[in-house]
């Protein structure tokens, strides 16, 4: 929960977005933004780095040309 706790608090820092941190079952953390999955720790089989999670936030903010 620390490292959860201290990425939240990373993305508010960043971008401004207060982030929900929902205790789940079994070590599972998923990041999702906008109901799309942005990373999934059962899929990399890691905790995300906070700058590759807020990089990919800031990509899911900027529009599609």
């Amino acid at each position: 929960m620390p490292k959860a706790a201290s990425l939240a608090a990373a993305i508010k820092e960043a971008t401004g977005v207060e982030a929900d941190v929902v205790v789940g079952g079994r070590g599972q953390f998923d990041v999702v933004a906008d109901g799309e999955l942005v990373f999934s720790k059962q899929k990399e089989q890691r905790f995300p780095e906070p700058d590759e999670v807020i990089g990919a936030l800031r990509s899911l903010a900027v529009p599609s040309a």
